[in-house]
């Protein structure tokens, strides 16, 4: 097997679902038996400045000729140039969570220098690997082979049932018969593109008021978004009933989702959807937008779909569902089903070395 090198901007142990993915591949490549690195660039991709790009040209030079060079999506489409001239001695694939020109809230300008940007940067990258069947259509612009492209979606841990302070969710609904406040989860990191202003907006319209989310996520990765909703929690009346807690390890996280009762996204655009895959994984009901792979996640009666955007619909849905203890158990109970068809990591490692091995055999 040759050398495999991981190329990610910043450190591959952050709390993002992107960095989540990329070290989840790694771990299951070596456990397979392939020798792979991780080259950390600079945290400032995908808007290098002239010193990180300088880094990453000394950084990607120092690479053995001949290994396979994984480079992720948010260094990739940033320069374009080295990619091209590495190319001729590395063995370039690209792994795409998004392209950075189909990235929410860009402005004109910004999107096509991006995009013309990634076309050259994909031109030369042997294969394409994008990390969810909604990436395809969004890479289609760039006019790629077919047999170029793969798909290779992230895997679920396993996990134990939530228990909320209500008790299991298996016996008779996760309230029946106490008063409490329903508590909401929502995971993910604070920016525009998560919907976290949909949500609180959707939140403070529902008649019920016997409720309380809480948010995890990053609160640093876009400071202006993390502050514009934080204001809204006062604006709307919310401070009391909405947490944002901020990036959580691993048992912290656990136990938040443990103490859920019910799991909500109204995220503007995924590629996947692994929070909603975790939530699924913990057996709970779930209300999310109808983006990424979500909707094939929740499959059918595990949680209730919402169009993108729609903000009445929204509304309705966390309506029924703080309303509802039948309809809470009816959910979860889907949930626990669907929870047993979720892909786990040693299949997406599997994929990701089926790519591999395709480059290997064709030379």
């Amino acid at each position: 097997m040759p050398p495999v090198v991981l190329v990610v901007p910043g450190r591959i142990g952050a709390r993002t679902g992107g960095s989540i993915y990329d070290r989840r591949i790694v771990e299951g490549l070596r456990n397979r038996g392939w020798c792979v690195d991780v080259l950390e660039l600079d945290a400032s991709f995908p808007y290098p400045t002239a010193a990180s790009l300088e880094q990453a040209d000394r950084a990607l030079a120092a690479v053995r000729a001949g290994t396979i060079a994984i480079v992720d999506s948010l260094a990739l489409g940033a320069m374009p140039d080295l990619i091209g001239r590495e190319s001729s001695r590395l063995r370039i694939v690209a792994l795409v969570h998004l392209p950075l020109a189909a990235t929410v809230g860009l402005d004109a300008d910004t999107a096509a220098r991006f995009e013309h940007a990634e076309r050259r940067a994909l031109r030369v990258a042997e294969r394409v690997v994008v990390t969810g069947k909604a990436t395809l259509p969004l890479v289609a612009r760039y006019e790629l082979a077919p047999n170029r492209v793969v798909v290779v979606e992230p895997g679920t841990d396993t996990a134990p049932l939530a228990r909320s302070s209500g008790g299991d969710h298996g016996a008779g609904g996760p309230d029946a018969g106490r008063d409490r406040s329903l508590e909401l989860l929502s995971v993910a990191t604070v920016h525009r593109g998560k919907g976290h202003d949909l949500l609180l907006t959707a939140l403070a319209a529902v008649p019920c008021q016997a409720w309380r989310l809480t948010c995890a996520g990053s609160l640093t990765r876009d400071p202006a978004t993390a502050e514009e909703v934080r204001a809204m929690t006062t604006t709307l009346g919310l401070e009391d009933r909405v947490s944002f807690v901020g990036d959580l390890d691993g048992p912290a996280l656990a136990a938040c989702y443990n103490a859920a009762d019910v799991f909500v996204l109204a995220t503007r655009q995924e590629t996947y959807g692994m929070a909603v895959a975790e939530a699924l994984a913990c057996g709970l009901p779930v209300v999310a937008t109808t983006t990424g792979a979500i909707p094939d996640l929740l499959g059918d009666g595990a949680g209730l779909l919402v169009p993108l955007g729609d903000t009445p619909v929204l509304i309705d849905a966390l309506s029924r569902v703080l309303d509802d203890a039948a309809l809470r158990a009816s959910l979860a109970g889907s949930a626990r089903r669907v929870r047993h068809r979720l892909p786990t990591w040693d299949e997406s490692s599997g994929g990701m070395a089926a790519v591999l091995d395709s480059l290997v055999a064709h030379g």
